[in-house]
């Protein structure tokens, strides 16, 4: 997170950062993981979106998260949508398409991959 938030401070005047918060990933009542256990990461599947929004501000805290954070709903429409799970970081242009897509995170993520697509994107060409 400290790089995506990085090129956020650097390109958050010219391209519009979203955490969308999908779903827990190795929820304690299903598949978990020892490193999360080890970290104290360990929650239950959300029930209800309220649920849900208490883990997604759970998140955005521990995390760091400097910008807007927006939880999918529990028909997972975000999700099915961009293949968003596990985590993933997407370019979204203003017409809608996909200009960047990482491989699932958290190991998939290359911030200079995203670096290079907003240098791309035209306002950044341009100099803001």
């Amino acid at each position: 997170m400290p790089a995506v938030q990085a090129l956020h401070d650097e390109f958050g005047s010219q391209a519009e950062f979203l955490m969308v918060y999908i779903r827990e990933a190795h929820p304690s009542d299903a598949w978990q993981v020892s490193s999360n256990e080890r970290d104290g990461v360990v929650h239950r599947s959300p029930r209800d979106l309220a649920e849900r929004s208490d883990l997604a501000r759970t998140c955005v805290a521990e995390l760091d998260v400097g910008f807007t954070a927006v939880v999918d709903g529990l028909d997972e429409a975000t999700d099915e949508a961009y293949t968003a799970w596990p985590e993933r970081i997407y370019l979204v242009g203003s017409d809608g398409r996909v200009l960047y897509k990482s491989l699932p995170g958290p190991f998939g993520f290359e911030p200079d991959e995203l670096e290079a697509a907003l240098r791309a994107l035209p306002q950044a060409a341009a100099g803001g």
